[in-house]
């Protein structure tokens, strides 16, 4: 293929996942068209999911087909495999074919022969600040994946994580709006049914949450939801708890 039309065929690719992953969608849809934009761009690619980090631990993500839920099942099981080595070492690897790849002699063989995938790339999904997992692409065919199926493949995994990123943190912005609002919502019922300020509602929710050992967003919550004061709360005990920490 002349390399002119193979790049901007390469072009044309990453400008379609760009498009795509940049519309307004949760984390947990645009990590789902990540994987199926995988399948739908690149030839050779039969099944795509995703492996997340959640501190130190590896779960399976989104995925295009139950294959790959398989495959992660496995290399948990066995504790080894293309996609735990991604996320570990922060690394693209590759495999041609998994039933003869000695870094994986118990996970290959047994993927190549009751899954009938045979070669892997697996990609790391990262920004600069934190890793999100690994974008893991399975062929059928030994040596499935092309040069120019890594580079788009590499396109991909970047976008991917690039809006994974803007979509949690969107997520992240909406939820603390929301808690704020609930627990304005509270304080103002304290302040009409005790008659007190604005922080010193703030600080009375602050000692039935410190005193019950629960969240004071959750006291909030309740409060909000049931119109009821905690259990005990009068004015007396509203008034020593309400008073602001002092300077």
């Amino acid at each position: 293929m002349d390399d002119r039309i193979r790049d901007n065929s390469t072009d044309r690719a990453a400008d379609q996942v760009a498009r795509d992953l940049q519309r307004p969608r949760t984390t947990a849809e645009r990590m789902q068209r990540g994987v199926d934009l995988a399948v739908e761009l690149l030839e050779g690619c039969d099944h795509a999911g995703i492996t997340l980090v959640r501190g130190r631990t590896l779960i399976a993500g989104p995925a295009t087909d139950d294959i790959v839920a398989l495959g992660d099942r496995l290399q948990d099981q066995l504790g080894e495999g293309p996609c735990l080595d991604t996320v570990r070492q922060s690394r693209t690897i590759y495999t041609a074919d998994l039933r003869h790849d000695k870094r994986w002699e118990a996970w290959g063989p047994q993927v190549a022969d009751k899954l009938g995938v045979r070669s892997l790339l697996s990609l790391l999904l990262y920004t600069h600040d934190r890793s999100y997992g690994a974008l893991n692409l399975y062929s059928e065919q030994v040596d499935g994946f092309t040069a120019e199926d890594q580079v788009v493949a590499e396109s991909l995994a970047t976008h991917l994580a690039v809006a994974m990123a803007d979509s949690e943190e969107i997520e992240h912005r909406e939820v603390a709006m929301i808690n704020r609002t609930v627990i304005g919502q509270a304080e103002g019922i304290l302040m009409e049914r005790l008659g007190v300020l604005p922080e010193e509602a703030f600080v009375f929710l602050r000692g039935i949450s410190q005193r019950s050992n629960r969240k004071l967003l959750d006291v909030a919550r309740e409060l909000v939801s049931t119109r009821v004061l905690p259990s005990g709360a009068d004015r007396s005990i509203t008034r020593e708890d309400a008073q602001p920490d002092p300077v």
